[in-house]
């Protein structure tokens, strides 16, 4: 057996060039969101364990059986997050925003992390990028960050792309919905699977979210959740549908989609994929209306909506390969003896502080060799620096995919190089 280190299982490198791909998420991201007017949290990685039983629920599978739980030394139960809602809405209430702003607006990105079972782009240590709003009851909320994110997996260049919404109600409404869904799957409890047998009777709303083929035909004629809204959910869907529809946005009405959890009150919604890069899972990202948390951690009664998306997934939805969104090599300096590396290192120096990407060979090898990973690199232009470049404070900047030369003085060089890249 080897001594050799490696990962936990489900928590994983990422290296280059893949980080690169990462980067340019985040950055499309951090564009698009500040554009809505989205500001970025950073709330920390470890919570209160009641936060998540409160906040994101009892009954659900992340609390009961996903959460990463220990004591620290002062005995305090402790958990590494699961999801940031919870987290976003205890920095709200504990720092006094709804006193500060009438309408907050907060996106965030990091690792949250679950114990599951490792699947195709779902592991125990993942990264989410999600948004919250506060502050704003009406419709057209829900449909500005639907339309964002549209938006955001439209232009990451993500395929086949659709919008499916639903409203699960709230107070009475899931009440009713609640005492429907009971009296339906009663009847067949002996037929499902273990965990919904459970379900029936924690939380009945999940049942129609079960990943057992066996139990789809029994919720696909279950009853359906927009049958028991009342007036005010009702309304509010309408509005919602509306919006949607002004804005341009296609949608589908899905009245299966619950949520995993029970925060969730009013509409919920998933951005989906007809792709089939993640086979059977074909949800991008998902959230809907929490208007009943904040007031339930404590804090004064807030309406809330907000999503969130698996960076992971994303990624292997993004039909570019890694390697076109590493930053192209500008200049590569290929030297022979210490004194050529010494001046290619302080000419690097200078052409990096000017915003390109340079590369010098700091290693005693020979130039085929240093020309060999210069192509390899994909550098648009190289320079060979030795005893004679030295002595006469001149050399020849070469065009890689034009295979030709240019005088160049070192002293001039950031400009050659500059000129070189707009040839």
């Amino acid at each position: 057996m080897s001594d050799a280190p490696s990962s936990v299982r489900g928590m994983n490198d990422l290296l280059p060039p893949e980080s690169a791909k990462w980067q340019h998420l985040e950055a499309a991201c951090r564009a698009l969101f500040a554009s809505f007017g989205y500001g970025e949290i950073r709330p920390p990685v470890v919570e209160h364990t009641e936060l998540f039983a409160r906040g994101v629920g009892e009954a659900t599978d992340v609390v009961e059986k996903e959460m990463y739980t220990f004591r620290d030394r002062s005995d305090r139960s402790l958990t590494l997050r699961p999801e940031l809602t919870a987290g976003c809405a205890r920095a709200y209430i504990e720092h006094s925003i709804a006193m500060k702003e009438p309408v907050t607006r907060w996106w965030y990105q990091g690792p949250m992390f679950r114990y599951e079972n490792v699947q195709v782009g779902r592991y125990r240590q993942f990264w989410q990028v999600g948004c919250e709003a506060y502050g704003v009851t009406e419709p057209t909320m829900d449909a500005e960050q639907i339309a964002m994110l549209v938006a955001l997996f439209t232009g990451l260049g993500i395929p086949k792309l659709e919008a499916r919404i639903n409203n699960v109600g709230e107070g009475e409404d899931r009440v009713r919905y609640r005492a429907a869904l009971v009296a339906y799957y009663e009847p067949h409890r002996a037929t499902l699977c273990e965990d919904c047998q459970r379900r029936l009777d924690t939380n009945p709303l999940r049942l129609l979210d079960c990943k057992v083929r066996a139990d789809h035909a029994l919720a696909a004629a279950a009853p359906r959740v927009l049958d028991h809204l009342g007036d005010k959910a009702a309304v509010h869907f309408a509005g919602l549908c509306a919006a949607l529809d002004a804005i341009g946005v296609p949608y589908q009405i899905d009245p299966r989609i619950v949520r995993g959890l029970d925060y969730y009150t009013g509409t919920v919604f998933e951005i989906v994929t007809t792709t089939d890069e993640l086979k059977s899972q074909s949800t991008v990202c998902g959230g809907g209306r929490y208007d009943s948390m904040i007031a339930s951690l404590g804090g004064p009664a807030t309406p809330a909506f907000g999503f969130a998306f698996g960076v992971e997934r994303a990624i292997r939805l993004m039909p570019a390969p890694a390697e076109s969104f590493v930053p192209a090599l500008a200049l590569y300096i290929a030297t022979i003896g210490a004194a050529a590396r010494q001046r290619a290192t302080a000419l690097a120096h200078r052409l990096r502080l000017a915003g390109l990407v340079v590369e010098v060979e700091h290693r005693e090898v020979g130039m085929k060799a240093q020309f060999r990973r210069a192509d390899k690199l994909g550098a648009r232009l190289t320079l060979a620096l030795g005893e004679a470049e030295l002595a006469s404070n001149q050399a020849k900047l070469k065009h890689m995919a034009a295979r030709t030369e240019t005088p160049v003085a070192l002293d001039d060089l950031l400009a050659a190089v500059t000129a070189g890249l707009q040839s």
